[in-house]
């Protein structure tokens, strides 16, 4: 039975009804989007946050006053501000002042690593019921966060 024109009508009002319709829950599901992306980044900041609060920071200058000891050798913790001062000096009193900036390069290589190696972390005590909301909201804000980045649309 061939259509009318009533029948092409329709047929087009519904496809066009059809589309609009499409076209609202695709504008819709792109906001639900970004609420899930910041929602998810509010949770793995929370759960980064409380974990970090859970963490002690301590510094000890330990080894008896040195930086370090190799045998009966040990440099002393004031030593290694040296190639610092050394190196400050060399900027202002040579003509080639790349061996001053190595040296200052070394000198501030040397503090940061001995701020490195005498800093100590340990895991304040607490309860599983904190520790696995700490450790669930950050798993969840994480996969929320990487759905919505990488999601194939």
């Amino acid at each position: 039975m061939p259509k009318t024109t009533k029948d092409k009508e329709l047929d087009k009002m519904y496809k066009d009804l059809l589309e609009s319709r499409d076209s609202i829950h695709a504008r819709k599901d792109e906001g639900n989007r970004l609420l899930k992306f910041f929602v998810g980044l509010l949770m793995l900041g929370g759960g980064l946050f409380m974990i970090f609060q859970n963490i002690v920071v301590e510094s000890t200058w330990g080894y008896g006053g040195y930086f370090f000891r190799i045998g009966g050798f040990g440099l002393p913790n004031g030593l290694i501000m040296l190639p610092i001062v050394a190196g400050i000096a060399m900027l202002f009193l040579m003509d080639r002042k790349i061996f001053g900036w190595v040296v200052l390069s070394i000198g501030i290589v040397i503090v940061l690593l001995s701020v490195m190696l005498t800093t100590h972390l340990r895991w304040r005590s607490t309860n599983a019921y904190v520790f696995i909301v700490m450790f669930g909201l950050v798993a969840a804000g994480g996969g929320m966060v990487l759905r919505e980045l990488f999601r194939k649309d």
